[in-house]
């Protein structure tokens, strides 16, 4: 395994869920579910980048190092950007950034986009898993990634990208045949490629589509896009996420007991 640091950007304000970091799944606040996982993905360093002391005074005693952060980013990638300057990391070392609401992001998938880096030239690398039902191809909310045959990212996209003509020309309520592939919303940077990116203009397809990563292929960017080993359950962004969430941390902490 490559040597890499996590970084979770933790912002308190939510729309959906207010104080989302510090909502509580079997009594403790999500950002330390998620920080949790990211230790036992093996990260050298796990970092929360946040905006409130709330979060911060949660952390305490964790072990998690925080990075107070301005309050008014964009999105998660310009508060890790400032947190690498906080830090200081090297532009060699290798970042992941793993979202504050994936409490049960597998370990192994989180090993794996850091394995992309370091194994690819590209200053950034994701992950997809395989589509397999019509719904989730076309639901807008679940993004869709091309690869070349190199592995690297060709287009995202909310469309189902590519988009099966013939098929869909007899019958759009059936999976076609193929490999589509959702992206998942998990990165691994070089750290000096976390800043670059930070520091780009909005991208006129990142507009177009709300995706924040056509911003570095429409700059000429390669992204990695490795296959994730293991499913990323769905992320916690409104009540009744939280209320999923709970039951199933509950279910495996019984399935535990009784092993």
């Amino acid at each position: 395994m490559p040597d890499f640091i996590v970084a979770i950007p933790a912002r308190h304000a939510s729309t959906r869920l207010p104080g989302k970091p510090l909502c509580t799944i079997g009594g403790v606040p999500m950002v330390l579910h998620v920080a949790r996982r990211a230790l036992d993905a093996g990260a050298r360093e796990v970092w929360v980048a946040t905006d409130d002391d709330r979060i911060v005074q949660a952390l305490a005693g964790s072990g998690v190092q925080v990075a107070m952060t301005a309050p008014g980013h964009a999105s998660g990638t310009d508060r890790l950007a400032e947190c690498a300057r906080i830090a200081g990391w090297a532009d060699d070392v290798i970042v992941v950034n793993l979202q504050g609401d994936e409490p049960f992001a597998p370990a192994d998938g989180i090993a794996c986009v850091a394995r992309a880096v370091a194994d690819s030239a590209a200053g950034i690398a994701t992950l997809a898993a395989p589509i397999d039902d019509i719904g989730t191809l076309l639901d807008p909310n679940a993004v869709k990634v091309v690869r070349a045959d190199s592995g690297d990212a060709l287009y995202f996209s909310r469309a189902p990208v590519p988009w099966p003509r013939d098929a869909f020309a007899r019958d759009r309520s059936a999976m076609p045949g193929g490999q589509w592939l959702r992206h998942i919303g998990i990165y691994g940077y070089r750290a000096g490629a976390l800043r670059a990116f930070a520091a780009l203009p909005p991208g006129r397809l990142e507009c177009v589509e709300s995706l924040e990563q056509l911003r570095a292929l429409e700059a000429g960017w390669r992204i990695a896009v490795a296959l994730a080993p293991s499913p990323f359950p769905p992320g916690v962004d409104t009540p009744e996420d939280l209320a999923r969430a709970e039951r199933i941390f509950m279910e495996r902490q019984s399935g535990s007991d009784r092993g």
